[in-house]
């Protein structure tokens, strides 16, 4: 019989793969693996602020990420530096000055291999309800937004033509990805929730012949993922939070065997 902390992790794990399955696929279709990273690393600067301030830690985490991706916009339209200079910038800025102040906080301690790998074991009941009350949440704004962030994805001018407002959509996506950056912390931690996001969307764009079914099934195969690194952690006592990355990548090797390769030779996304 398996122990309540290893069943709360297995809900909290499949909650947040079920989120980041179709927002990894707008990362993965728009080329912002990058994105990914640079809001993952402002979630230290979130967590060293909210231990500094004494504020809630998903809550902090969420304002550091949506500031640095309005940041990005700004810089963005100066048009000063490419994207990606951008991103660099910004991502290894946040993260040095959030383990820079985390240095200086001597009366705080403060496990940060638990905050750049995860604890999925942790999970409380209370961070049950915040995942999958935040995934709804995510996934019914996912809905709404899903064919305004799909035209401006496929061709941004043509979606402005038809009215559809790309760069409102552009800010409410990312704007979701810092709400599920602040609720996946826990669960696989800083360096990892990149992976999470990219790796499932990644295999599942070998199988799918839709949008619509590249979303599912990313997140069928981040679902997958979580439980398999749960239980190969519970029998070889591997870290979580790597374990479930490790279990996707070996799901996205698999994919790429001839068989793979045939059934997932129709996909067009």
């Amino acid at each position: 019989m398996l122990d309540d902390f290893f069943i709360r992790a297995l809900v909290a794990g499949i909650g947040i793969a079920l989120v980041a399955g179709p927002l990894g696929c707008f990362v993965i279709w728009r080329r912002m693996a990058y994105f990914g990273d640079t809001m993952a690393h402002s979630a230290l600067l979130g967590v060293a602020l909210s231990l500094l301030f004494e504020l809630n830690l998903m809550i902090s985490v969420f304002i550091v990420a949506s500031a640095v991706s309005l940041l990005l916009l700004f810089l963005q339209k100066r048009g000063a530096l490419s994207t990606d200079a951008l991103l660099g910038i910004l991502s290894h800025s946040a993260l040095s000055i959030g383990l820079v102040i985390v240095a200086f906080m001597t009366w705080v301690r403060i496990d940060l291999i638990g905050f750049l790998f995860g604890d999925i074991l942790a999970v409380s009941r209370s961070d049950i309800d915040i995942i999958w009350g935040g995934g709804i949440l995510v996934i019914f704004a996912l809905v709404y937004l899903w064919r305004p962030l799909l035209a401006a994805t496929v061709n941004p001018e043509l979606a402005e033509a038809e009215g559809l407002k790309p760069e409102r959509a552009r800010l409410f996506f990312m704007l979701l990805m810092a709400l599920v950056i602040a609720i996946a912390m826990k669960i696989v931690g800083i360096l990892l929730i990149t992976s999470l996001l990219i790796i499932p969307a990644a295999t599942a764009r070998r199988f799918a012949a839709s949008p619509e079914i590249m979303a599912v099934f990313a997140s069928l195969i981040g679902a997958l993922a979580v439980t398999g690194g749960l239980f190969g952690s519970l029998h070889w006592d591997t870290p979580s939070g790597p374990s479930i990355v490790v279990a996707a990548l070996m799901l996205f090797v698999l994919s790429l065997l001839p068989l793979g390769r045939r059934l997932g030779a129709s996909h067009r996304f």
